[in-house]
């Protein structure tokens, strides 16, 4: 029988958890789905910005017909790459109507107003509709600039497709966890490493360092935090990050403590290696399961306090789309008959945060990490 390595044997371990591959594959599903964005979103403009007030508050499923008439001012034309990244402006305006026929040189519409108001009867020549083109016909002006919309999530309170919205946060809340995330194992493994390897005094100051942050709770730290950076997206990646670096310091700590004790650390000082290259050559590597496992808890944290803070007004800022600030801009719809503009935000952010969790504990199965005597 082939020797397997210790990586082979923990991913054949991993594999067999069910619900840690089910969690994964979640996980896969999002990363993809905001790695594309842009490109599979109903509503490609900046942000999913698009509104329409007459459309506001419609039910999951609703259909309507658009009429895509030219905007006057010019649109730039924006780049492959930079429509993936951040979107491309429409060139149209979007009315909703409720009937159209064209009469000799003018297109005549019925523009939908609300479901109380009778549509609006409205005439515009055909040159306007198409750009001035020289030659056109019906059948082109119906094919190119009167459009069947369905609205799969329905639309928030100012008409912006909801599914658009809930595809581009997805991008968001993966984004700030992976930043937080990194920032947060930066800072957690390097203090860690430090007061586990050095001890006294500086084990002791680290250690009464991250006692004290301990102790406060992380959604009033990050609070904190973002008050003293400011609002934005990059000051919640720094904010979420420095919250969290406490868990993964005393993690390695205990870590540290036990394996700088182990014979092949003593034949490495013996061999006269400096203790930058010990701690970063042979004793971190030695601890990568235990911290990617935290990795994978602090992502699932990460996605929450982003949320939290975005519903309290401290995260990423209209109009750019993140989970908890659909629910906050939604949450007093939840007594009323759109419940759903509140709802399915909130189910994103369970789902996200409950597929980390499940590969969470299928990492900390599959290392074996209940069975390590890991001092903190």
């Amino acid at each position: 029988m082939t020797d397997i390595t210790p990586a082979q044997r923990t991913w054949i371990a991993f594999k067999r958890n069910k619900a840690a591959m089910a969690g994964l594959a979640i996980i896969v599903l999002s990363v993809l789905t905001a790695l594309l964005g842009y490109l599979i979103m109903p509503d490609g403009s900046p942000n999913a910005n698009n509104m329409s007030l007459p459309l506001s508050l419609k039910k999951p499923g609703a259909k309507f017909t658009l009429l895509l008439l030219p905007k006057p001012d010019a649109v730039d034309n924006t780049g492959l790459f930079a429509g993936i990244i951040g979107g491309t402006s429409s060139p149209n305006q979007e009315i909703p109507i409720t009937g159209y026929h064209i009469k000799a040189d003018s297109l005549i519409i019925n523009e939908y107003l609300s479901d109380e108001d009778k549509p609006e009867r409205k005439a515009y020549h055909l040159k306007a509709v198409t750009k001035n083109q020289k030659q056109f016909n019906s059948v082109q002006l119906i094919k190119e600039h009167i459009v069947t919309r369905t609205y799969w999530l329905g639309t928030d309170i100012y008409g912006r497709d909801l599914l658009s919205r809930i595809i581009l946060g997805t991008r968001i809340s993966l984004i700030v966890g992976i930043m937080a995330v990194f920032i947060s194992l930066l800072v957690g493994v390097t203090i860690g490493a430090l007061a586990g390897y050095y001890g006294g005094k500086v084990d002791g100051a680290l250690s009464w360092l991250m006692n004290i942050l301990w102790s406060l709770p992380a959604l009033l730290l990050v609070i904190a935090l973002s008050f003293a950076l400011g609002k934005g997206l990059w000051q919640i990646f720094i904010a979420v990050g420095l919250s969290m670096w406490v868990e993964a310091a005393r993690l390695v700590r205990g870590q540290v403590i036990s394996l700088k004790q182990a014979e092949y650390i003593e034949a490495a000082r013996a061999l006269g290696y400096n203790n930058r290259r010990i701690i970063w050559r042979h004793i971190l590597p030695n601890m990568a399961g235990p911290v990617l496992v935290v990795a994978a808890s602090n992502f699932a944290s990460a996605i929450l306090l982003e949320a939290g803070l975005s519903f309290l007004g401290f995260g990423a800022q209209p109009p750019v789309p993140t989970w908890g600030g659909m629910i906050r801009e939604h949450y007093g719809y939840i007594v009323m008959d759109a419940a759903y503009l509140a709802i399915i935000p909130g189910l994103a952010i369970m789902l996200m945060v409950y597929a980390f969790n499940l590969v969470t504990t299928g990492l900390r199965d599959a290392f074996d990490i209940k069975s390590q005597n890991v001092r903190l």
